[in-house]
Protein backbone atom coordinates (compact mmCIF):
# COMPACT_ATOMS: atom_id res chain seq x y z
CA UNK A 1 0.00 0.00 0.00
CA UNK A 2 1.81 3.24 -0.98
CA UNK A 3 2.56 5.64 1.68
CA UNK A 4 0.46 8.52 1.34
CA UNK A 5 -2.53 6.11 1.30
CA UNK A 6 -1.90 4.63 4.54
CA UNK A 7 -0.98 8.04 5.92
CA UNK A 8 -4.70 9.22 4.89
CA UNK A 9 -6.31 5.90 6.25
CA UNK A 10 -4.78 6.40 9.40
CA UNK A 11 -5.48 9.92 10.30
CA UNK A 12 -9.07 9.24 9.08
CA UNK A 13 -9.04 6.39 11.90
CA UNK A 14 -7.89 9.16 14.19
CA UNK A 15 -10.86 11.96 13.23
CA UNK A 16 -13.38 9.15 13.28
CA UNK A 17 -12.08 8.09 17.02
CA UNK A 18 -12.03 11.24 18.56
CA UNK A 19 -15.40 11.77 19.51
CA UNK A 20 -15.92 8.75 20.95
CA UNK A 21 -13.28 9.50 23.62
CA UNK A 22 -15.16 12.35 25.38
CA UNK A 23 -18.45 10.11 25.55
CA UNK A 24 -16.41 7.21 26.28
CA UNK A 25 -14.95 8.92 28.72
CA UNK A 26 -17.92 10.94 30.55
CA UNK A 27 -20.08 7.16 30.77
CA UNK A 28 -19.25 6.14 34.78
CA UNK A 29 -17.89 3.22 36.15
CA UNK A 30 -19.91 1.65 38.73
CA UNK A 31 -18.04 -1.04 40.20
CA UNK A 32 -16.28 0.87 42.94
CA UNK A 33 -19.72 1.91 43.80
CA UNK A 34 -21.36 -1.40 44.10
CA UNK A 35 -18.04 -2.95 45.99
CA UNK A 36 -18.62 0.05 48.18
CA UNK A 37 -22.42 -0.05 48.75
CA UNK A 38 -23.19 -3.70 48.72
CA UNK A 39 -22.48 -5.12 52.00
CA UNK A 40 -24.57 -2.40 53.66
CA UNK A 41 -27.78 -3.53 51.27
CA UNK A 42 -29.71 -7.20 52.96
CA UNK A 43 -31.82 -9.73 52.23
CA UNK A 44 -35.61 -9.93 54.07
CA UNK A 45 -36.93 -12.92 54.21
CA UNK A 46 -40.58 -12.83 55.92
CA UNK A 47 -42.70 -15.30 57.50
CA UNK A 48 -46.48 -14.69 58.26
CA UNK A 49 -49.61 -16.62 59.47
CA UNK A 50 -52.47 -16.61 57.10
CA UNK A 51 -56.11 -18.19 57.93
CA UNK A 52 -57.44 -20.09 54.79
CA UNK A 53 -60.58 -18.01 54.54
CA UNK A 54 -58.29 -14.75 54.31
CA UNK A 55 -56.39 -16.49 51.37
CA UNK A 56 -59.63 -17.12 49.83
CA UNK A 57 -61.29 -13.86 50.08
CA UNK A 58 -58.23 -12.35 48.37
CA UNK A 59 -58.77 -14.50 45.92
CA UNK A 60 -62.24 -14.38 44.69
CA UNK A 61 -62.44 -11.08 45.21
CA UNK A 62 -60.92 -9.96 42.02
CA UNK A 63 -63.43 -12.41 40.25
CA UNK A 64 -66.36 -11.60 38.43
CA UNK A 65 -69.58 -11.12 40.28
CA UNK A 66 -71.39 -14.22 41.16
CA UNK A 67 -67.59 -15.59 42.71
CA UNK A 68 -68.17 -14.03 46.09
CA UNK A 69 -71.81 -16.10 46.22
CA UNK A 70 -69.72 -19.49 45.87
CA UNK A 71 -67.45 -17.93 48.58
CA UNK A 72 -69.80 -17.09 50.81
CA UNK A 73 -71.12 -20.82 51.15
CA UNK A 74 -67.27 -22.05 50.98
CA UNK A 75 -66.77 -19.78 54.11
CA UNK A 76 -69.08 -21.74 56.28
CA UNK A 77 -67.23 -24.49 56.23
CA UNK A 78 -64.19 -22.43 58.19
CA UNK A 79 -64.59 -21.27 61.74
CA UNK A 80 -62.02 -17.89 62.67
CA UNK A 81 -60.15 -20.28 63.92
CA UNK A 82 -59.99 -22.65 60.75
CA UNK A 83 -57.24 -23.90 58.78
CA UNK A 84 -53.97 -21.02 58.60
CA UNK A 85 -50.72 -21.79 56.65
CA UNK A 86 -47.34 -20.03 56.41
CA UNK A 87 -46.83 -17.50 54.33
CA UNK A 88 -43.11 -16.12 52.79
CA UNK A 89 -41.81 -13.44 51.01
CA UNK A 90 -39.09 -11.64 50.03
CA UNK A 91 -37.64 -7.54 50.01
CA UNK A 92 -34.70 -6.09 50.59
CA UNK A 93 -33.64 -3.01 52.89
CA UNK A 94 -30.65 -1.39 53.76
CA UNK A 95 -28.58 -0.94 57.05
CA UNK A 96 -28.02 3.16 58.11
CA UNK A 97 -26.44 2.32 61.73
CA UNK A 98 -23.46 0.49 62.62
CA UNK A 99 -26.04 -1.39 65.56
CA UNK A 100 -28.58 -2.38 62.41
CA UNK A 101 -31.01 -0.33 61.85
CA UNK A 102 -32.51 -0.85 58.31
CA UNK A 103 -34.97 0.83 56.18
CA UNK A 104 -37.22 -1.15 53.97
CA UNK A 105 -40.60 -1.15 52.65
CA UNK A 106 -43.59 -1.01 54.82
CA UNK A 107 -45.44 -3.67 52.57
CA UNK A 108 -42.20 -6.03 52.55
CA UNK A 109 -42.32 -6.78 56.94
CA UNK A 110 -46.34 -5.86 57.48
CA UNK A 111 -48.22 -8.64 59.76
CA UNK A 112 -44.67 -10.63 59.86
CA UNK A 113 -44.26 -12.71 62.54
CA UNK A 114 -40.48 -13.58 61.93
CA UNK A 115 -38.38 -11.64 60.09
CA UNK A 116 -34.61 -12.93 59.02
CA UNK A 117 -31.97 -10.60 57.68
CA UNK A 118 -29.47 -12.15 55.29
CA UNK A 119 -26.37 -9.92 54.80
CA UNK A 120 -24.11 -10.71 51.72
CA UNK A 121 -21.06 -13.54 52.10
CA UNK A 122 -22.93 -14.41 55.37
CA UNK A 123 -24.01 -18.06 55.47
CA UNK A 124 -26.46 -17.85 58.64
CA UNK A 125 -29.66 -15.10 58.72
CA UNK A 126 -30.07 -12.75 61.67
CA UNK A 127 -33.21 -12.26 63.48
CA UNK A 128 -34.64 -8.94 63.47
CA UNK A 129 -37.61 -7.05 64.94
CA UNK A 130 -39.90 -4.19 63.70
CA UNK A 131 -39.15 -0.72 64.98
CA UNK A 132 -41.92 1.53 63.56
CA UNK A 133 -43.71 1.60 60.24
CA UNK A 134 -45.16 4.00 58.78
CA UNK A 135 -48.51 2.64 56.21
CA UNK A 136 -48.87 6.29 54.74
CA UNK A 137 -45.46 6.74 53.00
CA UNK A 138 -45.08 2.79 52.79
CA UNK A 139 -41.57 2.95 54.95
CA UNK A 140 -40.58 0.49 58.29
CA UNK A 141 -37.74 0.50 60.11
CA UNK A 142 -36.46 -2.83 61.52
CA UNK A 143 -33.66 -3.56 63.61
CA UNK A 144 -30.85 -7.05 63.55
CA UNK A 145 -31.08 -8.38 67.65
CA UNK A 146 -27.44 -7.81 68.72
CA UNK A 147 -26.02 -5.66 65.18
CA UNK A 148 -22.75 -4.08 65.77
CA UNK A 149 -19.69 -2.53 63.66
CA UNK A 150 -22.10 -3.50 60.25
CA UNK A 151 -21.66 -1.47 57.53
CA UNK A 152 -24.32 1.20 56.56
CA UNK A 153 -25.47 3.75 54.29
CA UNK A 154 -25.79 7.72 54.50
CA UNK A 155 -28.98 9.69 52.83
CA UNK A 156 -28.34 12.17 49.55
CA UNK A 157 -30.20 15.23 48.84
CA UNK A 158 -33.11 13.77 46.38
CA UNK A 159 -34.50 16.99 46.18
CA UNK A 160 -30.84 18.18 44.23
CA UNK A 161 -31.56 15.33 41.95
CA UNK A 162 -32.15 15.91 38.55
CA UNK A 163 -33.49 14.04 35.67
CA UNK A 164 -30.84 12.37 33.41
CA UNK A 165 -28.56 11.77 36.19
CA UNK A 166 -27.17 8.12 36.44
CA UNK A 167 -28.21 6.40 40.01
CA UNK A 168 -27.77 2.38 40.73
CA UNK A 169 -30.51 0.47 42.21
CA UNK A 170 -29.38 -2.67 44.94
CA UNK A 171 -31.40 -5.35 45.55
CA UNK A 172 -32.75 -9.08 45.85
CA UNK A 173 -34.81 -9.36 42.71
CA UNK A 174 -36.56 -12.43 42.93
CA UNK A 175 -34.34 -13.56 45.43
CA UNK A 176 -30.75 -13.00 43.84
CA UNK A 177 -29.17 -11.86 46.44
CA UNK A 178 -27.26 -7.96 46.04
CA UNK A 179 -28.24 -7.52 42.39
CA UNK A 180 -26.84 -4.16 40.79
CA UNK A 181 -29.14 -2.37 38.13
CA UNK A 182 -27.82 1.16 37.08
CA UNK A 183 -29.95 3.80 35.11
CA UNK A 184 -31.07 7.31 35.04
CA UNK A 185 -33.93 9.57 36.86
CA UNK A 186 -36.57 9.32 34.20
CA UNK A 187 -38.88 12.22 36.29
CA UNK A 188 -39.58 13.31 39.31
CA UNK A 189 -42.82 14.15 41.11
CA UNK A 190 -44.45 11.11 40.02
CA UNK A 191 -48.06 10.32 41.61
CA UNK A 192 -48.92 6.97 40.61
CA UNK A 193 -51.78 6.67 42.71
CA UNK A 194 -50.26 4.41 45.87
CA UNK A 195 -51.10 6.37 48.66
CA UNK A 196 -51.37 9.90 49.58
CA UNK A 197 -48.11 11.10 49.71
CA UNK A 198 -47.38 10.02 45.94
CA UNK A 199 -44.20 11.89 44.60
CA UNK A 200 -41.77 9.43 43.12
CA UNK A 201 -38.24 9.25 41.64
CA UNK A 202 -38.99 7.04 38.11
CA UNK A 203 -36.06 5.49 37.18
CA UNK A 204 -34.88 3.23 34.23
CA UNK A 205 -32.50 1.08 36.76
CA UNK A 206 -34.13 -2.06 36.45
CA UNK A 207 -36.35 -2.83 39.51
CA UNK A 208 -38.54 -5.88 39.91
CA UNK A 209 -40.17 -8.52 42.69
CA UNK A 210 -37.78 -8.53 45.61
CA UNK A 211 -36.37 -5.12 44.62
CA UNK A 212 -38.77 -3.33 47.52
CA UNK A 213 -37.36 -1.50 50.15
CA UNK A 214 -33.34 -1.70 48.37
CA UNK A 215 -31.70 1.74 47.90
CA UNK A 216 -31.52 4.16 45.04
CA UNK A 217 -27.89 5.53 44.92
CA UNK A 218 -26.24 8.74 43.40
CA UNK A 219 -22.70 8.16 42.15
CA UNK A 220 -21.37 9.21 45.44
CA UNK A 221 -23.06 6.16 46.76
CA UNK A 222 -25.89 8.31 48.93
CA UNK A 223 -29.05 6.62 48.89
CA UNK A 224 -31.57 9.33 47.28
CA UNK A 225 -34.72 7.32 47.10
CA UNK A 226 -36.33 3.80 48.73
CA UNK A 227 -37.15 1.77 45.53
CA UNK A 228 -40.88 0.52 45.90
CA UNK A 229 -42.57 0.58 43.07
CA UNK A 230 -42.81 -1.05 39.51
CA UNK A 231 -44.91 -1.24 36.56
CA UNK A 232 -46.25 -4.81 36.07
CA UNK A 233 -46.71 -4.26 32.16
CA UNK A 234 -43.31 -1.98 31.57
CA UNK A 235 -39.77 -3.02 31.51
CA UNK A 236 -37.39 0.58 32.76
CA UNK A 237 -39.98 2.09 34.49
CA UNK A 238 -39.54 1.93 38.32
CA UNK A 239 -40.25 4.39 41.60
CA UNK A 240 -38.80 5.06 44.73
CA UNK A 241 -39.62 7.47 47.71
CA UNK A 242 -37.75 10.73 47.61
CA UNK A 243 -34.69 10.25 50.85
CA UNK A 244 -36.25 14.12 51.44
CA UNK A 245 -39.34 12.37 52.40
CA UNK A 246 -38.34 9.38 54.13
CA UNK A 247 -35.52 11.11 56.88
CA UNK A 248 -38.29 12.91 58.68
CA UNK A 249 -40.44 9.85 59.09
CA UNK A 250 -37.26 7.60 59.74
CA UNK A 251 -36.20 9.78 62.22
CA UNK A 252 -39.76 9.37 64.48
CA UNK A 253 -39.62 6.05 63.77
CA UNK A 254 -36.31 5.66 65.69
CA UNK A 255 -37.93 6.87 68.47
CA UNK A 256 -41.06 4.47 68.34
CA UNK A 257 -43.44 6.99 68.25
CA UNK A 258 -46.05 7.89 65.07
CA UNK A 259 -44.37 9.80 62.21
CA UNK A 260 -45.15 13.33 63.30
CA UNK A 261 -46.95 15.55 59.94
CA UNK A 262 -49.03 18.49 59.55
CA UNK A 263 -52.74 19.06 59.29
CA UNK A 264 -55.29 21.16 58.19
CA UNK A 265 -58.42 19.22 58.22
CA UNK A 266 -59.93 20.10 55.21
CA UNK A 267 -61.24 17.42 52.27
CA UNK A 268 -60.18 18.70 48.62
CA UNK A 269 -60.32 17.70 45.26
CA UNK A 270 -58.19 19.05 42.21
CA UNK A 271 -59.40 22.00 39.55
CA UNK A 272 -59.92 20.82 36.38
CA UNK A 273 -60.50 23.32 33.24
CA UNK A 274 -64.23 23.70 34.23
CA UNK A 275 -63.95 24.13 37.46
CA UNK A 276 -61.31 26.77 37.17
CA UNK A 277 -63.71 28.70 34.73
CA UNK A 278 -66.04 28.73 37.28
CA UNK A 279 -64.10 30.08 39.94
CA UNK A 280 -62.61 32.41 36.97
CA UNK A 281 -59.20 31.24 37.54
CA UNK A 282 -56.65 31.71 35.25
CA UNK A 283 -55.84 28.48 34.38
CA UNK A 284 -56.43 24.90 36.38
CA UNK A 285 -54.13 24.72 40.16
CA UNK A 286 -54.34 24.65 43.85
CA UNK A 287 -56.70 22.38 45.56
CA UNK A 288 -60.36 22.77 45.99
CA UNK A 289 -61.70 22.97 49.64
CA UNK A 290 -65.18 20.79 49.59
CA UNK A 291 -65.21 20.77 53.62
CA UNK A 292 -63.86 22.25 56.57
CA UNK A 293 -63.80 20.29 59.55
CA UNK A 294 -64.99 22.07 63.08
CA UNK A 295 -62.32 23.04 65.33
CA UNK A 296 -59.44 21.73 63.16
CA UNK A 297 -57.07 24.04 62.18
CA UNK A 298 -58.19 25.00 58.63
CA UNK A 299 -61.56 26.39 60.22
CA UNK A 300 -59.84 28.11 62.77
CA UNK A 301 -57.98 30.12 60.02
CA UNK A 302 -60.94 30.53 58.42
CA UNK A 303 -60.76 28.81 55.49
CA UNK A 304 -64.35 28.42 53.57
CA UNK A 305 -65.77 25.72 51.09
CA UNK A 306 -65.68 26.91 47.82
CA UNK A 307 -61.60 28.36 48.78
CA UNK A 308 -58.86 27.56 46.17
CA UNK A 309 -55.71 27.18 48.23
CA UNK A 310 -53.25 27.93 46.17
CA UNK A 311 -50.19 28.11 48.31
CA UNK A 312 -49.02 27.22 51.54
CA UNK A 313 -45.85 28.87 52.56
CA UNK A 314 -45.17 30.43 49.48
CA UNK A 315 -44.80 27.12 47.77
CA UNK A 316 -47.47 26.98 44.43
CA UNK A 317 -49.91 24.03 44.76
CA UNK A 318 -50.53 22.46 41.49
CA UNK A 319 -53.37 19.77 43.08
CA UNK A 320 -54.44 17.94 46.14
CA UNK A 321 -51.64 15.96 46.33
CA UNK A 322 -48.89 18.65 46.35
CA UNK A 323 -50.62 20.28 48.98
CA UNK A 324 -50.99 17.68 51.06
CA UNK A 325 -47.35 17.11 50.71
CA UNK A 326 -46.71 20.52 51.53
CA UNK A 327 -48.86 20.26 54.44
CA UNK A 328 -47.24 17.32 56.00
CA UNK A 329 -44.19 18.40 55.88
CA UNK A 330 -44.89 20.90 58.06
CA UNK A 331 -44.03 19.46 61.93
CA UNK A 332 -47.47 19.84 63.99
CA UNK A 333 -47.84 23.71 65.65
CA UNK A 334 -45.98 25.23 62.80
CA UNK A 335 -46.97 27.98 60.94
CA UNK A 336 -48.85 27.51 57.51
CA UNK A 337 -49.25 30.73 55.32
CA UNK A 338 -52.15 29.81 52.99
CA UNK A 339 -52.65 31.83 49.98
CA UNK A 340 -56.60 30.88 48.80
CA UNK A 341 -58.36 32.35 45.84
CA UNK A 342 -61.93 33.29 47.29
CA UNK A 343 -64.57 34.42 44.66
CA UNK A 344 -62.67 36.04 42.39
CA UNK A 345 -59.80 37.43 44.68
CA UNK A 346 -56.55 36.42 46.68
CA UNK A 347 -56.94 36.35 50.43
CA UNK A 348 -54.36 35.84 52.61
CA UNK A 349 -54.88 33.02 55.95
CA UNK A 350 -52.55 31.92 58.63
CA UNK A 351 -53.33 28.73 60.26
CA UNK A 352 -51.40 26.47 63.17
CA UNK A 353 -50.84 22.88 61.97
CA UNK A 354 -52.41 20.35 63.88
CA UNK A 355 -51.21 16.14 64.37
CA UNK A 356 -52.34 14.24 60.95
CA UNK A 357 -53.96 10.88 61.97
CA UNK A 358 -54.55 8.71 59.59
CA UNK A 359 -57.65 7.42 60.99
CA UNK A 360 -59.45 10.49 60.86
CA UNK A 361 -58.28 10.87 57.20
CA UNK A 362 -59.11 7.59 56.25
CA UNK A 363 -62.58 7.62 57.99
CA UNK A 364 -63.55 4.92 60.18
CA UNK A 365 -63.31 1.58 58.33
CA UNK A 366 -67.37 0.74 58.12
CA UNK A 367 -67.89 -2.99 59.50
CA UNK A 368 -69.58 -3.58 55.66
CA UNK A 369 -69.84 -1.89 52.37
CA UNK A 370 -72.24 0.64 52.10
CA UNK A 371 -75.78 -0.57 51.08
CA UNK A 372 -76.53 1.28 47.43
CA UNK A 373 -79.74 3.83 47.18
CA UNK A 374 -81.52 4.04 44.42
CA UNK A 375 -82.60 7.74 43.02
CA UNK A 376 -85.13 9.42 40.51
CA UNK A 377 -82.90 9.73 37.92
CA UNK A 378 -82.64 5.91 37.56
CA UNK A 379 -78.69 5.69 39.20
CA UNK A 380 -78.15 3.50 42.40
CA UNK A 381 -75.60 5.41 44.77
CA UNK A 382 -73.34 4.65 47.41
CA UNK A 383 -70.39 6.34 49.73
CA UNK A 384 -67.22 4.74 48.52
CA UNK A 385 -65.34 2.98 51.54
CA UNK A 386 -61.74 3.98 52.32
CA UNK A 387 -60.32 2.07 49.79
CA UNK A 388 -61.77 2.59 46.83
CA UNK A 389 -60.69 5.90 47.31
CA UNK A 390 -57.32 5.52 48.19
CA UNK A 391 -57.62 3.19 44.70
CA UNK A 392 -58.91 6.11 42.46
CA UNK A 393 -57.07 8.28 43.90
CA UNK A 394 -60.01 9.90 45.48
CA UNK A 395 -60.29 12.24 48.60
CA UNK A 396 -61.45 10.12 51.08
CA UNK A 397 -64.89 10.54 51.87
CA UNK A 398 -65.61 12.55 49.05
CA UNK A 399 -67.80 11.07 46.14
CA UNK A 400 -70.70 8.10 45.65
CA UNK A 401 -70.12 5.37 43.30
CA UNK A 402 -72.59 4.36 40.85
CA UNK A 403 -73.34 0.66 41.12
CA UNK A 404 -76.27 0.59 38.92
CA UNK A 405 -77.53 2.32 35.99
CA UNK A 406 -81.71 1.74 35.40
CA UNK A 407 -81.96 1.22 31.66
CA UNK A 408 -84.18 3.95 29.64
CA UNK A 409 -83.46 5.94 33.02
CA UNK A 410 -82.21 10.05 32.32
CA UNK A 411 -79.38 8.51 33.75
CA UNK A 412 -78.78 5.94 30.83
CA UNK A 413 -79.78 8.24 28.13
CA UNK A 414 -76.98 10.41 29.03
CA UNK A 415 -74.16 7.99 29.50
CA UNK A 416 -73.94 7.49 33.02
CA UNK A 417 -72.30 3.88 33.71
CA UNK A 418 -71.41 1.68 36.78
CA UNK A 419 -68.29 2.24 37.83
CA UNK A 420 -69.00 5.91 37.66
CA UNK A 421 -67.83 7.97 40.36
CA UNK A 422 -69.91 11.32 41.03
CA UNK A 423 -67.80 13.98 42.52
CA UNK A 424 -70.67 16.85 42.00
CA UNK A 425 -74.17 17.63 41.50
CA UNK A 426 -74.92 21.37 39.74
CA UNK A 427 -71.15 21.69 41.32
CA UNK A 428 -72.04 21.49 44.54
CA UNK A 429 -69.74 18.49 46.07
CA UNK A 430 -72.20 15.18 46.95
CA UNK A 431 -70.45 12.69 50.10
CA UNK A 432 -73.99 11.53 50.36
CA UNK A 433 -76.97 10.24 48.59
CA UNK A 434 -79.00 12.33 50.90
CA UNK A 435 -76.57 15.28 49.69
CA UNK A 436 -77.18 14.68 46.26
CA UNK A 437 -80.88 14.07 46.53
CA UNK A 438 -80.91 17.91 47.88
CA UNK A 439 -79.67 19.19 45.04
CA UNK A 440 -81.63 16.82 42.53
CA UNK A 441 -84.99 17.90 44.48
CA UNK A 442 -83.83 21.64 44.70
CA UNK A 443 -81.64 23.29 42.24
CA UNK A 444 -81.76 20.58 39.73
CA UNK A 445 -85.47 20.44 39.62
CA UNK A 446 -85.97 24.44 39.20
CA UNK A 447 -83.60 24.21 36.30
CA UNK A 448 -84.93 21.23 34.34
CA UNK A 449 -81.15 19.44 34.41
CA UNK A 450 -78.27 18.20 36.77
CA UNK A 451 -75.03 18.41 35.98
CA UNK A 452 -72.72 15.70 37.06
CA UNK A 453 -69.27 15.74 37.59
CA UNK A 454 -67.80 12.24 37.23
CA UNK A 455 -64.62 10.17 37.27
CA UNK A 456 -64.26 7.68 34.97
CA UNK A 457 -61.43 5.89 35.03
CA UNK A 458 -58.54 8.18 35.11
CA UNK A 459 -60.82 10.83 33.39
CA UNK A 460 -62.94 13.64 34.99
CA UNK A 461 -65.94 14.59 32.83
CA UNK A 462 -69.35 16.74 33.28
CA UNK A 463 -72.25 14.64 32.35
CA UNK A 464 -75.57 16.59 32.24
CA UNK A 465 -78.68 14.89 32.61
CA UNK A 466 -81.72 16.24 31.58
CA UNK A 467 -85.17 16.19 33.90
CA UNK A 468 -88.23 15.19 33.23
CA UNK A 469 -90.30 18.43 32.43
CA UNK A 470 -92.11 20.13 35.40
CA UNK A 471 -95.71 19.55 34.94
Amino acid sequence: MPRALRAALAGLALVLALPLAPFAAALPDFADLAEKAGPAVVNLSTTRTVKTQDRMREFFKNHPKGFEQFFDQFERFFKEDGPTSRQRSMGSGFIISKDGLIVTNNHVVEDADEIKVHLRGKDKPLTAKIVGRDPELDLALVKIDNGSDLPFLAFGDSDALRVGAWVMAIGNPFGLQNTVTAGIVSAKGRAIGAGPFDNFIQTDASINPGNSGGPLLDLEGRVVGINTAIVASGQGIGFAIPASMAKAAIEDLKEQQPVKRGWLGVSIQDVDENTAKALALDEPRGALVTTVMEGEPAAKAGVQVGDVILSVNGRPIKDTNGLLQAVSAIRPGGKAELNVWRKGKDVRLSAVTGQRDPSRVALAKPDEEPKPVRTSLGLSLRPLTPEESGRLGITPGAGLGVTEVEQGSPADEAGLRPGDVILEANQTPVNSVAAFNAVLEGDAKAKGVILLLVKRDKQTLFKPVPLAEKQ
